[in-house]
């Protein structure tokens, strides 16, 4: 049995959840909460999924322009990692093949990571080189 998409169900459902360009927390929050339920209702209709795909739309652009996660730079990348990894910036001088002048240059960010660097650390921490670049 195929089933059709009904108009009048859709425009009913619209009214009910009144989907617009999210402007506020509250409104996030609101359709967030009805997409939430759409999400886990078993066997959802046409007009149902239709609205479901209307409501992801609007919250992920909401979430693109106001829960964006600013651009890390190469040396607050590697001072994450070594956070993360319980390093210290003496421990880099071997991985990186430096000086210890030179590493701590680069961990403070006023050097640059050398492609050779990027790759050592790549290959050291199993990340991209690109991270460090």
């Amino acid at each position: 049995m195929t089933l059709t998409f009904n108009p009048t169900v859709y425009i009913d459902l619209l009214a009910q959840t009144m989907p617009s360009a999210i402007e506020s927390e509250e409104e996030y929050q609101r359709l967030l909460s009805l997409t939430e339920s759409l999400h886990f209702k078993k066997d959802r209709s046409l007009e149902e999924k239709k609205i479901y795909k209307l409501l992801v739309t609007l919250i992920e652009l909401y979430e693109s322009q106001q829960h964006s996660i600013p651009a890390s730079s190469p040396h607050e990348i590697l001072q994450h990692i070594m956070d993360s990894a319980g390093l210290r910036q003496s421990d880099l001088v071997e991985i990186m093949g430096a000086s210890s002048g030179v590493v701590s240059e680069i961990v403070n960010g006023k050097r640059s990571i050398s492609k050779a660097q990027a790759k050592a650390l790549g290959h050291r921490f199993k990340v991209s080189p690109s991270l460090f670049i």
